[in-house]
């Protein structure tokens, strides 16, 4: 991917996790690649916990350097890189400050990015700081998520937002969106005349999408208490892979046709019953357990929770889709912190040979099936029948491998780079359009009410484990089970 679209990407929130983590190591392997990033792109970087553009240097050194590159620092490429950067000390809260950076930019070249990694409730004094002094115009916007509590909380930011920048100015990030196997899921599906006749319900017996974590709630518990799994997760990530798994083939990949294809398959989501909700939607909480032979605490003493806290770090939902394609296949979602591995993958069950005449291990369930990776190793693995050697007809399973990786001599770019690039080139169809945001807050939203009226605490689960056993029955009430035996 070559450009010469010179850019200035501002950085709101320069010192915090994210930058530190994702969004400087991305634009330095962008840098690093060469030919991805116009030489005269620069990247300002506004936080008020650097005194000058020395101290930030010095902070990248330490606190970023450790991040990038699986495969060692190229110093030259480094020194190159930092040579980008130009940093601002402003107060947030101090629209004044706005002016100096105005004054930093203003002969600095190119399109302007404005990547707001900061916490929502800052969204839109920033925006409006920078349209009171002009730095709106001709210029792109990021949103990191989470973008509001509910419907009513989003739609306010989204409006607000959307007095000052137009819709097409505005990149709302979901960085699931830009990782590779969901990227190759769009190739199998679209580029290929194998996989595409057998995508809709005569021949696919249900979906299963995993994003599980390891991980606790770590520092974010006081955050983390007041949102949940069903907002913090499923509102946006596994709502954002089930419309691209679902979606009917767009008549091109430009922006607008592949986010219409997902906005339908959002808005054709089957309401939830709130007399059904239990058999449809399973929420949990961690109790003390062990990951990998150490023993962990329980949520509710984890810092900043409250100790009877009823919020759910566990989610698991049987879908729906009321359309054509997808009449009576079930999609199972599933997420939570404390599971047993850290995974996030996409299971196309494929339905069993309606008759058999190689024996009973034909007619299982699963015995095709297709399995979409996407964490910790991106893969693509389809799953198949073949017979074992010897006396006899025996069938076992069998895998295949799409092993991009031996194919193409490049590495696979990572999720965030991927997209940063997307936005300094002006590339919107990896983005979340305001439509769709609007359309999974109005399927999840009767859920959290529904929770929030009945009063019962979320089931337990242990910390280790796949999360509560009414995840599993969910799922055995149609023949089938979670696929958890993958590494």
């Amino acid at each position: 991917m070559q450009t010469d679209s010179s850019f200035t990407f501002v950085l709101f929130g320069g010192t915090g996790d994210l930058s530190m983590r994702k969004i400087l190591p991305a634009l330095f392997e962008a840098h690093r690649a060469g030919g991805m990033l116009a030489d005269s792109g620069k990247i300002v970087a506004v936080a008020r916990h650097a005194a000058d553009r020395g101290e930030y240097i010095q902070w990248v050194n330490e606190h970023v350097k450790p991040h990038v590159s699986k495969n060692g620092v190229d110093e030259t490429a480094w020194s190159s890189f930092l040579e980008r950067i130009e940093f601002v000390k402003i107060d947030l809260g101090n629209p004044e400050d706005f002016a100096l950076l105005r004054d930093a930019v203003k002969d600095l070249p190119g399109i302007r990015v404005f990547y707001l990694a900061t916490g929502p409730s800052l969204f839109v004094p920033i925006c409006r700081a920078l349209a009171s002094v002009g730095l709106n115009e001709n210029a792109r916007i990021v949103l990191e998520k989470p973008l509001g509590y509910d419907l009513k909380s989003s739609n306010a930011i989204n409006d607000a937002v959307g007095e000052i920048f137009a819709e097409e100015q505005i990149y709302r990030i979901d960085h699931y969106l830009g990782k590779e196997p969901v990227q190759n899921l769009l190739a199998l599906r679209f580029g290929n005349a194998l996989f595409e006749p057998l995508w809709r319900r005569e021949w696919v017996e249900s979906i299963q999408i995993t994003i599980a974590e390891e991980l606790g709630v770590e520092a974010r518990g006081d955050f983390y208490d007041n949102t949940g799994a069903l907002r913090d997760m499923v509102q946006n990530h596994l709502l954002q892979l089930l419309s691209i798994v679902a979606m009917e083939p767009p008549h091109s990949m430009d922006s607008d046709s592949v986010r219409d294809e997902k906005l339908r398959v959002l808005r054709a989501l089957k309401p939830i019953d709130p007399l059904n909700i239990g058999k449809v939607a399973v929420r949990g909480q961690y109790h003390a357990g062990g990951i990998r032979g150490n023993a962990v605490p329980a949520y509710a003493t984890e810092p900043g929770v409250k100790p009877n806290s009823t919020t759910e770090t566990f989610v698991a939902l049987k879908v729906e889709i009321e359309n054509w394609r997808w009449a009576g296949v079930p999609f199972f979602l599933r997420t939570g912190k404390r599971l047993a591995d850290r995974v996030a993958e996409i299971v196309v069950n494929f339905r069993a040979v309606p008759h058999s005449a190689l024996g009973a291990s034909a007619l299982r369930a699963g015995a095709n099936r297709l399995v979409i990776r996407l964490q910790p190793n991106e893969t693509i693995r389809l799953y198949c029948l073949a017979k074992q050697p010897g006396e006899g007809m025996n069938l076992a399973s069998v895998h295949l491998d799409l092993a991009f990786d031996q194919f193409f001599r490049e590495g696979q770019m990572e999720a965030y780079q991927r997209l940063l690039l997307d936005v300094i080139n002006g590339r919107l169809a990896l983005f979340v359009r305001r439509d769709e945001q609007e359309a999974a807050w109005r399927w999840v939203e009767p859920i959290l009410n529904e929770w929030k009226a009945s009063n019962k605490p979320p089931k337990p689960y242990a910390a280790g484990t796949w999360g509560p056993a009414a995840a599993s029955a969910m799922l055995a009430q149609h023949g089938t089970c979670w696929l958890e035996e993958e590494n």
